[in-house]
């Protein structure tokens, strides 16, 4: 089985780490979503490895073989693949653009899935010659056990059952979910981080106060706010705007201090600063 993963950044790289380590797959096609980006996804991939290797999770014989099973590239790599993960920037009309490329260069056999964590779907696949899947990965996808499958009306039932096998073949647990803003976990995780963000802003308790109780009080591994800086605000921001679009419902409508933050670049870990520094 050869799976193709469009996107070299954080998560598109992490996603085919996880691929390249499921014995049933003999190779993964790692592409550049855009043609500029300097990125190819395999010096993140090889870090993670090494250390894996040094905390004995891996032999070096074991990482030198799920390496070289990735191949980093454009994206006519992705001609070869049964599956195609999409894990561009997470912007409607750029996922758009590369599934309109890809359909152009793709055997009609291989399965397009989108690794949206919040955008339609239904929409990103729409002129395409293909039906369209979610297959919504967590970060850290090499550590994060859950895969939601999403289904749209025109999405075949043998298509999510194949995804499905995919999802449980790497590991993972996949949830069957039908298409609607914020699918499952966003749509419950996002507005909390959002009401969290309003406590502090409104002075009730400090960020790590409020963390603190999250974890303490409703068993959480990790606080909200913590939470939203792992995820990146800028991606906070972005999904509650769609599901604010999608619905009109005013309980999605983002936090000042949030927009103000995405502002100012203070993201969370990946620049660096959010609710905490790095």
């Amino acid at each position: 089985m050869k799976i193709a993963v469009i996107g070299t950044g954080t998560l598109g790289s992490s996603i085919a780490q996880v691929f390249s380590q499921c014995n049933s797959i003999e190779k993964v096609f790692l592409c550049k979503g855009r043609l500029e980006s300097k990125k190819t996804g395999l010096e993140s991939i090889t870090k993670a490895f090494e250390k894996l290797v040094t905390k004995e999770k891996f032999t070096r014989e074991q990482a030198d073989s799920f390496l070289s099973k990735i191949e980093a590239g454009e994206k006519k790599l992705a001609v070869e693949a049964d599956l195609l993960v999409e894990a561009v920037a997470e912007d409607l009309d750029v996922k758009k653009s590369v599934f309109y490329e890809l359909d152009e260069i793709c055997d009609s056999h291989t399965i397009f899935a989108t690794n949206t964590s919040s955008l339609p779907i239904k929409v990103i696949g729409e002129g395409l010659s293909r039906p369209i899947i979610g297959m919504h990965f967590f970060n850290p996808a090499p550590v994060m056990k859950l895969v939601e499958v999403i289904a749209t009306d025109k999405t075949p039932q043998k298509t999510v059952d194949y995804v499905m096998d995919v999802a449980r073949w790497i590991g993972k647990t996949p949830v069957e979910v039908k298409e609607a803003p914020g699918f499952v976990v966003n749509r419950v995780l996002i507005p909390m981080i959002n009401e969290a963000i309003s406590i502090y802003a409104e002075g009730v308790a400090s960020v790590e106060d409020i963390d603190t109780a999250m974890k303490l009080g409703a068993n959480q591994p990790m606080g909200p706010l913590a939470l939203g800086d792992l995820i990146g605000l800028d991606v906070v921001l972005a999904i509650l705007n769609v599901m604010l679009n999608e619905t009109g419902d005013n309980r999605y409508l983002p936090q000042p201090m949030l927009k103000k933050m995405v502002r100012e670049h203070k993201l969370g870990r990946k620049s660096g600063e959010g609710f905490y520094k790095y």
